[in-house]
């Protein structure tokens, strides 16, 4: 394939060109190595199968999760918690999708849960853990990965997991509720616009939490994920793919769409479930370019695979 496309003019000096740019740390690989690797893994792992697969385990486990969070919101000692992390994942997502949102936040808060609260406790946790393990299930599907875990195993791990990004977003909130109370009022009197340093510090704590979040998903993911360090390049480009989707997304969503006149009231479901879908595909492009760096770091030159 490589000797075929050299052949073509503009794209033969382009492959020269990225042949003679050497990835740092991966051995004697080129950014070409790298991009048809990658390409690879994204042709032969199943990969638009394996996003709806994921798209699918989180639509299902972020109910159980809404659960989980507030179920964990009594043990916060700041007023009006709830509250205000319904305003923060609100600020964060297109209008269409928020409303969504917002509507389960607030049914799934106002059941009473009383003396089933230890019992709805634990199983929104094995529920949220399943989704979770769907999640790193996809990830072992890699056409890049060789290495996977039992059952059992697999499926701690997923806990641990869904308890670790509990606990993360519950903290991001807090520190932003202490950054809003304790610093921006009291800089308000010499700084105009505190409410556009708010938004700021919503999309800026929105960026730092779902780095992290990505990052313990790939650290965690697979066996083979620890090879890399926590903040690994995948993690990153995701990072960014998902603020750019997500502002891309917004723009569609308040512009073009015409969900709402075609489908009536699921048309907010239809584009929420749209919008994990996407965001689902980006959490497998940052995924597979960990799993490539990490199959070169494996393999010697001669053995790599042409598409």
């Amino acid at each position: 394939m490589k000797e075929k496309l050299k052949k073509i003019p503009l794209i033969g000096q382009l492959i020269k060109a990225l042949e003679l740019i050497k990835l740092p740390g991966v051995k004697s690989f080129s950014v070409y190595d790298l991009i048809e690797m990658y390409l690879l893994g994204i042709i032969r792992g199943a990969f638009t199968a394996r996003a709806g697969s994921i798209s699918f385990s989180f639509f299902m486990a972020l109910f159980p999760f809404l659960l989980f969070v507030l179920n964990l919101i009594p043990f916060i000692p700041i007023i009006n918690f709830d509250g205000v992390l319904l305003e923060f994942i609100e600020a964060l997502l297109p209008q269409e999708t928020h409303i969504f949102f917002s509507s389960i936040f607030e049914d799934i808060q106002s059941k009473p849960r009383g003396g089933l609260l230890s019992s709805v406790f634990i199983l929104s946790i094995f529920l949220t853990a399943n989704g979770v393990n769907a999640i790193f299930a996809s990830f072992e599907e890699s056409y890049h990965v060789d290495l996977t875990r039992n059952f059992f195993k697999q499926y701690l791990i997923s806990m641990a997991v869904s308890i670790l990004l509990a606990i993360l977003l519950l903290f991001a909130v807090a520190v932003f509720i202490f950054f809003e109370l304790y610093f921006l009022r009291n800089i308000q009197d010499f700084i105009p616009n505190t409410v556009n340093w708010v938004r700021v510090a919503q999309i800026f704590f929105f960026v730092v939490l779902a780095y992290f979040s990505i990052s313990t998903l790939y650290f965690f993911g697979t066996v083979e994920g620890k090879v890399n360090r926590f903040f690994s390049p995948g993690a990153f480009m995701t990072t960014l793919l998902l603020v750019t989707s997500t502002y891309l997304f917004g723009i569609y969503v308040d512009r073009f769409s015409t969900y709402n006149q075609l489908y009536g009231s699921i048309g907010a479901l239809l584009l929420f479930m749209l919008y994990t879908w996407i965001n689902s595909i980006l959490l497998l492009l940052g995924f597979e370019l960990n799993a490539t760096l990490n199959k070169l770091n494996k393999q010697p030159k001669a053995n790599t695979t042409e598409i």
